[in-house]
């Protein structure tokens, strides 16, 4: 069991490989799943899968032993490295359906095998854009919209479930259950600030004239980061007996998945990095996440954290839930034009500028309302004042 789960369980989803089959170093093994990712732990030598001690459905905590590899022997029988696929029912021709079909299942993130079930569509009738032709989440939404779904040679209707309950998974149960300690146990206030982000929207033209495309969310990020030094409780926690200051500022940043919520990537070390190098890890983060590709250490040991709930429509939301174990959290609202009252050449003028309403939501047995205001303060004014490009 990896040891990056940051003191959680972990529930044992499925093993890749069944007992006396040979793999490979590397090879993915067995599928864990958190209340934040589900990840595939690797083979971390080349053998055969000689025991299996934590099955489907077990629990384990980091450092639990999952099973024991045999290394540098091959299995004894002819079994082929996928699981379920036996040699007496190969064709000439190749393997038989219910065989391919096994074969792509077991290449199926678990987000994307969720939501084929909870649509009931058949895997075979999508094609993959993904990695190696795998199908990611994006395809099986674009099948849901578009209700039919193309095979080779033939077409098929999905039939999303439009009504009727929805049973709980593992994951949806660990946030339930997260979400609801975090109200009991810290103590949640909400400032609301507005930022004008005139400034920021016109660096963000400027380099795209230049070929290079950013997303407000790393503004958003930068500036965060660039806060933390008014007020460095902010980035901390509390611990029994002190504030614990994190040494660096590690900021999460909510990725929505559709239907299964959200889950948080963190950009590591966000004070040391540039604009652009923070645009290109946000790229990448949420590339996979949508892809199920990230790893737990892609979204653990953030300090702080950002909702930019925002680009869903929303205006304001308070309060926002703080991640366990961090002391604030920043939301984003919908960027709208709106009028305000700015002062020109010494008198008063309605003009109309791009607004949003930030807000931090903070644990106040850490953080009080004067750290609170000047971060916020602060935080606006650096998106306010951006320098042109």
């Amino acid at each position: 069991m990896p040891d990056e789960q940051e003191g959680t369980k972990a529930v044992v989803r499925s093993w890749l490989k069944k007992v006396g089959e040979s793999v490979a170093e590397n090879d993915p093994l067995v599928e864990l799943e958190t209340d934040k990712v589900t990840q595939e732990v690797p083979s971390p030598a080349a053998g055969v899968l000689a025991e299996i001690l934590l099955d489907t459905d077990a629990e384990a905590v980091p450092g639990a032993v999952l099973g024991r590899i045999q290394p540098g022997v091959t299995s004894s029988a002819s079994t082929p490295a996928k699981a379920g696929v036996q040699p007496q029912e190969k064709k000439e021709s190749g393997l038989l359906p219910s065989q391919e079909n096994s074969q792509q299942e077991s290449r199926l993130s678990p987000s994307v095998r969720r939501a084929l079930q909870q649509h009931g569509i058949d895997a075979s009738c999508i094609q993959g854009t993904g990695r190696d032709g795998r199908i990611t989440r994006e395809d099986v939404d674009r099948a849901v919209a578009a209700a039919t779904v193309t095979s080779v040679g033939e077409a098929s209707t999905a039939q999303p479930r439009n009504a009727g309950d929805i049973p709980h998974d593992r994951m949806r149960l660990k946030i339930a259950e997260n979400m609801a300690r975090a109200v009991s146990e810290q103590p949640h206030v909400t400032a609301v600030f507005e930022a004008d982000f005139s400034t920021v929207a016109a660096h963000k033209a400027a380099l795209a004239d230049r070929g290079m495309k950013l997303s407000y969310t790393a503004y958003i990020v930068k500036a965060a980061a660039e806060a933390m030094a008014v007020a460095p409780a902010i980035n901390g926690r509390w611990e029994s007996d002190r504030i614990a200051v994190s040494p660096t500022i590690d900021i999460g940043v909510g990725t929505a998945l559709g239907e299964k919520g959200l889950i948080v990537p963190v950009v590591k070390d966000a004070g040391r990095l540039t604009l652009e190098q923070i645009g290109a890890k946000l790229d990448d983060l949420t590339r996979r996440a949508r892809e199920g590709l990230l790893s737990g250490s892609d979204i653990s040991g953030g300090s702080f954290t950002i909702s930019n709930h925002g680009v869903s429509g929303s205006l304001l939301a308070a309060p926002i839930i703080l991640h366990q174990g961090q002391a604030a959290i920043l939301g984003v609202g919908k960027l709208q034009k709106r009028v305000v009252v700015r002062e020109v050449d010494g008198e008063d003028a309605m003009v109309i500028r791009p607004m949003a309403y930030v807000t931090l939501t903070i644990d106040h047995r850490v953080v009080d309302g004067h750290q609170t205001n000047a971060w916020l303060s602060r935080f606006v004014e650096i998106l306010e004042t951006w320098p042109t490009a």
